[in-house]
């Protein structure tokens, strides 16, 4: 078998193993459905705080063009959650992939912003809420601020972490080639840290949406966690879930792309 058929052989392989597991995914959630329906019709679970599903899918279509008891529609409050999230998490992105990567790579810079960065971890995002109020508001840079802050670290510790586990075989192999320090840096590091700098952007991804929920409870006009908090305050348990539910769907729907596009600048490892 040529290499190429080996290749091709390995990607219908994997096809055919993406659609069974996609297949025994929907059955899970369907099944998941199902018996929560039948809690609710037996009496198991009280029907006055656990809404049906079928509840939560009516109310869905009803919320796409109702603001009440909110104030907005249901694509209003997503539009403006995702504004929020794709802003801080792309910002974190942009800024802490790199800069994990050069503290990685560049034992003094390490030197330099390990101090730094070690004092700013541990604090936990939503205790930024209180004083970024204070300097922003209540607009999109707080809370974008908020959500780059929680997705920031990850990325910095999974660039770091990918980048310092490059085979030093590879970088002694190049330098006897000739190669500078800084090519080795972009030719060798960073393709070898990308494995687990995509697991720290998916870290990154779920950090961004607990976050940005917990800052629109606090202080926000609009969004999906202003819609739950809302739910909260008129006792309607089926918004509440309804805001959950459609967290959910847009983080799977999120981390899908997130996934493909790791395929794709990863599509070397299917040939291992």
């Amino acid at each position: 078998m040529t290499d190429k058929e080996r290749i091709e052989a390995i990607k219908q392989k994997a096809k055919r193993n993406s659609y069974q597991l996609a297949i025994l995914s929907f059955i899970g959630v369907f099944g998941f459905l199902i018996a929560w329906q039948a809690a609710v019709l037996v009496g198991w679970l009280p029907s006055r705080y656990v809404p049906m599903p079928t509840q939560i899918i009516k109310l869905f279509f009803v919320k796409i063009a109702d603001p009440t008891p909110d104030g907005a529609v249901l694509g209003v409050h997503i539009l403006g959650s995702l504004q929020v999230v794709l802003t801080g998490f792309l910002l974190a992105i942009i800024i802490g992939i790199p800069l994990g990567l050069l503290m990685g790579w560049y034992r003094g810079f390490d030197r330099f912003m390990s101090p730094i960065f070690e004092i700013l971890r541990p604090i936990p995002p939503v205790s930024w809420i209180p004083i970024t109020i204070i300097w922003m508001g209540v607009g999109l840079k707080a809370k974008g601020f908020i959500v780059f802050f929680s997705a920031f670290v990850p990325c910095v510790i999974n660039a770091y972490t990918g980048i310092r586990q490059t085979s030093q075989v590879l970088i002694d192999f190049s330098k006897t080639c000739g190669a500078s320090n800084f090519e080795i840096f972009y030719k060798i590091g960073i393709p070898s840290s990308m494995v687990m700098t995509f697991a720290g952007i998916r870290v990154a991804l779920g950090n961004s949406w607990a976050t940005l929920v917990a800052a629109e409870m606090l202080a926000a006009s609009v969004g999906l966690g202003f819609m739950i908090q809302q739910g909260r305050m008129f006792a309607r348990p089926d918004i509440i879930i309804l805001g959950i539910v459609v967290i959910g769907a847009i983080g799977v729907f999120l981390t899908f792309i997130l996934k493909k596009v790791e395929n794709k600048v990863l599509k070397w490892r299917l040939t291992q």
